[in-house]
Order: C-alpha cells, then sequence, then structure tokens
C-alpha cells in the first residue's frame, strides 16, 4: 500500500488523472479541483483498500471545514494519482468527527 507522501509527491508533480465519475460528483456536488487537491496535499488517510484492483487505493479526509473526502488510488508504476471520487461526508454515514465511518 503507498503512503500519502507517495501520494503527495505525485500530486505536486502534476501526475493527476482524474475519473469522469469524479468529475461529475464534483459538478453535482460542487466541489472544485483545489478543494479536493488540497485534501491530497494537506488530509489524511482515513481508510487504506489495499485489495482494490487494478490498484489500491484510499478514502483521504482534510481537517478543515467544510469537511471533504477524496477516494484516491494511487499507481506505483506509473506514479499516477487516479481521483476516483470526491464528496461531503455526513453524519448519516459517519461519526460526529465525519471521518468514522458508521457501521450498518
Amino acid at each position: 500500500m503507498w503512503t500519502e507522501s507517495e501520494l503527495r509527491r505525485c500530486v505536486k508533480h502534476g501526475r493527476v488523472e482524474w475519473r469522469k465519475h469524479a468529475l461529475e460528483r464534483m459538478l453535482e456536488r460542487e466541489i472544485s479541483r483545489a478543494e479536493a487537491i488540497a485534501v491530497l496535499t494537506d488530509g489524511t488517510i482515513i481508510t487504506a483498500y489495499p485489495d482494490d484492483r487494478p490498484i489500491p487505493s484510499a478514502l483521504l479526509a482534510n481537517e478543515g471545514e467544510p469537511a471533504l473526502h477524496v477516494v484516491a488510488a494511487l499507481d506505483a508504476d506509473t506514479s499516477t494519482c487516479y481521483i476516483i471520487t470526491v464528496y461531503r461526508p455526513d453524519e448519516e454515514h459517519f461519526g460526529p468527527d465525519l471521518k468514522t465511518r458508521k457501521r450498518t
């Protein structure tokens, strides 16, 4: 599984690919690319998905307001970060900290 520093290095060098799904959802939710990039550069991994295919991914969260989550995958072979989706978490699915997923 990759680390936050590896992800940040890819972002710093402009090696970011936006999935169509992410861009559609960002448009619907009025979330900018700059807001998503800020989560990648300043946020923390709150859930890792090392077994995701075709490449491992993770859920990252920002520390500020409004809360924002980004699901990203990193291809270590090409040093490319893929933005899978971006959304604002809610207390229906997450605890009061907006980082701890509620059990269903």
